[in-house]
């Protein structure tokens, strides 16, 4: 859809597809111990565009998680933060979890290592990059 709407616009050479991509996607991998053995897990944070910061976008818990979507989700967040007039940059991020699978106290564990794993590389935190929830979370795993 984005390269359907740039045949639109005049824009300089090169700059539709500035637009399009993301200016970073970090992968994190972490295991966490639950029911008596080590559980991997991966995750993705993507920030879109810091033309204006903080930036912002909701963390996913999905199984069919990848960062493509996580990609175009960060990117869709810029759009639409930019439509509506409101000053933050567009990000995303997810892990891949079927979260049905997990008893609250175990999705706490996972959340707090993910997002452990996300703020020591600086990739959210307030006045930088707020995550927020979306698909498979809630304010409790943003608590």
């Amino acid at each position: 859809n984005f390269r359907h709407a740039m045949e639109f616009l005049d824009l300089p050479e090169g700059l539709a597809e500035r637009i399009i991509q993301c200016n970073s996607t970090y992968t994190v991998r972490f295991g966490v111990r639950l029911r008596g053995r080590m559980y991997s897990f991966v995750g993705w944070r993507s920030v879109h565009s810091e033309h204006c910061e903080p930036v912002k976008g909701g963390i996913r818990f999905t199984p069919d998680a990848d960062a493509e979507e996580v990609e175009a989700l960060a990117a869709l967040m810029t759009l639409k933060c930019a439509l509506v007039d409101v000053p933050f940059g567009g990000s995303k991020g997810a892990l891949r979890i079927d979260p049905r699978e997990w008893t609250p106290q175990e999705l706490e564990r996972i959340t707090r290592r993910f997002t452990q794993e996300l703020s020591k590389r600086g990739l959210i935190g307030p006045g930088l990059n707020v995550p927020a929830p979306d698909v498979g979370t809630s304010e409790r795993e943003m608590a």
